[in-house]
C-alpha cells in the first residue's frame, strides 16, 4: 500500500505549517514503528511538507488511516498516487505550473536513495511521478510565462509601489528560492539590486548574474535603509530580520524601505516589524496572485488532468505486472524444486546407463519450460482480462504451506 501523508498551502496558512511540522513527524514515526516502515520519501518544500511511504503490512480498515488528525491530510492507494502525479504536474503548488517541484520531488528521491529508505515500489513511483511531470509540460502550456513563488513575489512587490523601475532591491538568500526572484527582477528596470547570503561566494555567483552587488549576511543593516523593497528566502530555521535589528541598522537614518515579502518557511521575518510601518508580506498574500494565474491557466489543467489519468492505467498495469513477475518466480522455483527432486530419483535407477544424467537432466528442464510457458501466457491473460480471482487462486495453488 502506497501511503502519503501532508501539510500543504491548501489547507493551512504559513503559521499552521509550521506549527504543524512536529505533529506531522510525530504520525510518520507512529506509522513507521507499528508497521516497522523502511521505505519512504520526505518532501519538503516552502508551502508543503509530505511523507511517502509503502508498507505491505496495513490494512484499509486500519484506524489510524480513516481518522482525522486535525490540519493533517491521509491519503492511500490510487489517490495519494494521483496526488503525487498532480504534485509532480505542478497542479497542487501555490503557483500552478510552476516548475521548482520537478526538482524538489527528484532531490527528495535522491535524498531517499542514499539514505538507503527508497525501495523499488517507491522508486518505480517516483521515477513515473518526475515522468509524468515532464510529459504535462511538454504536452500542454501549463508552466509557460512567469510562474513560480518568486515571480508572484516580485509581481506582489510591484502591486505595492506601483512600479519597480528604479528602485532599490535587497534579496535576502542566495539559494533556489533566492535565484527565482533574482531571475524576476532581472526583467526589471531597477537601480540597484543587493544580494545577501550567509555563504559569501552563492551571493557573489547571483549578483554577477544580475549585474548587482554581494554582500555578507553579517553586513545586511548598511543596506537595510536604502532598499525600497527587501525580498527574503533563506533557509534559516530562525528569524534572522526583526524590529530591534532594523531599528539599530536606520538609527538617525530615514527609513526608505516600505515593502517587505518573507517566502521563507520557516519564516525569515518577524511580525513585529510592521510596527515600524513596514508592509510585511507572507507566502499567505501570494494566494490573491496565485488565484489570477489558476484563471489563466484552467484550459491547461484540464488537458494535464488527462495525462495524469492516462499515465496513472499504465502504472497500475506496471505494478500489477511486477506482481505477477513475483508469482512467476515462485512457480518456477516450486517445479524446479520438483524437477531436481525427482531428477536425481531417476538417476539413482538409471545409474548404470553410460550419459543418463545429462539426458534425464535435459529432458527435466524442458518438460517444465513447456508447462511453465503455458502456465507464464495464461497468468498474463489473467491480468490483462483483470481476472483477479484466478490470479488469487493460482497465488493460492503455488504458495507455501
Amino acid at each position: 500500500m502506497i501511503i502519503n501523508i501532508r501539510v500543504d498551502h491548501k489547507i493551512a496558512d504559513i503559521e499552521t505549517m509550521e506549527n504543524m511540522g512536529n505533529d506531522l513527524q510525530k504520525l510518520f514515526n507512529q506509522f513507521k514503528e507499528e508497521f516497522n516502515i523502511r521505505e519512504y520519501i520526505e518532501i519538503n518544500t516552502c508551502n508543503r511538507k509530505e511523507y511517502y511511504f509503502h508498507t505491505d503490512s496495513c490494512s484499509y480498515e486500519y484506524k489510524l488511516l480513516n481518522s482525522r488528525h486535525g490540519n493533517l491530510i491521509i491519503e492511500y492507494g490510487d489517490k495519494a498516487v494521483i496526488h503525487l502525479f498532480r504534485m509532480t504536474s505542478g497542479l497542487e503548488s501555490m503557483i500552478i505550473g510552476e516548475d521548482q517541484i520537478l526538482g524538489q520531488i527528484k532531490q527528495a528521491k535522491k535524498t531517499s536513495i542514499k539514505e538507503s529508505h527508497c525501495g523499488k515500489v517507491l522508486d518505480i513511483l517516483f521515477t513515473k511521478a518526475v515522468h509524468v511531470g515532464q510529459v504535462v509540460r511538454q504536452k500542454t502550456k501549463i508552466n509557460r510565462g512567469s510562474v513560480s513563488i518568486g515571480s508572484a513575489a516580485v509581481d506582489l512587490a510591484e502591486k505595492n509601489l506601483d512600479d519597480l523601475q528604479g528602485k532599490q532591491v535587497l534579496v535576502i538568500g542566495a539559494g533556489k528560492m533566492g535565484k527565482l526572484v533574482a531571475k524576476a527582477l532581472a526583467e526589471k528596470e531597477l537601480k540597484a539590486i543587493f544580494v545577501a547570503n550567509r555563504t559569501y561566494y552563492r551571493a557573489v555567483q547571483l549578483a554577477e548574474e544580475l549585474n548587482g552587488k554581494a554582500i555578507f549576511l553579517d553586513n545586511l543593516s548598511q543596506y537595510l535603509p536604502t532598499a525600497d523593497v527587501i525580498i527574503s528566502a533563506t533557509g534559516a530555521p530562525h528569524i534572522i530580520l526583526n524590529k530591534e535589528r532594523i531599528e539599530n541598522s536606520i538609527s538617525t537614518k530615514k527609513i526608505k524601505t516600505s515593502v517587505i515579502i518573507d517566502i521563507a518557511n520557516p519564516r525569515d521575518i518577524d511580525e513585529d516589524v510592521k510596527e515600524l510601518g513596514f508592509k510585511l508580506f507572507n507566502i499567505d498574500d501570494l494566494r490573491g496572485i496565485a488565484d489570477e494565474n489558476k484563471k489563466l491557466r484552467e484550459n491547461e489543467v484540464k488537458e494535464a488532468e488527462k495525462i495524469i489519468d492516462l499515465e496513472f492505467n499504465l502504472l497500475e498495469q506496471s505494478f500489477k505486472l511486477m506482481e505477477i513477475e513475483g508469482l512467476m518466480k515462485d512457480i518456477r522455483i516450486f517445479m524446479e524444486g520438483i524437477r531436481e527432486t525427482e531428477t536425481q530419483k531417476a538417476i539413482m535407477k538409471l545409474v548404470d546407463v553410460e550419459g543418463s544424467t545429462k539426458i534425464l537432466d535435459n529432458m527435466s528442464k524442458a518438460i517444465v519450460n513447456k508447462i511453465f510457458h503455458n502456465i507464464s501466457l495464461n497468468i498474463k491473460k489473467a491480468i490483462e482480462e483483470e481476472d483477479y480471482e484466478l490470479i488469487e487462486a493460482i497465488k493460492c495453488i503455488f504458495k507455501d504451506k
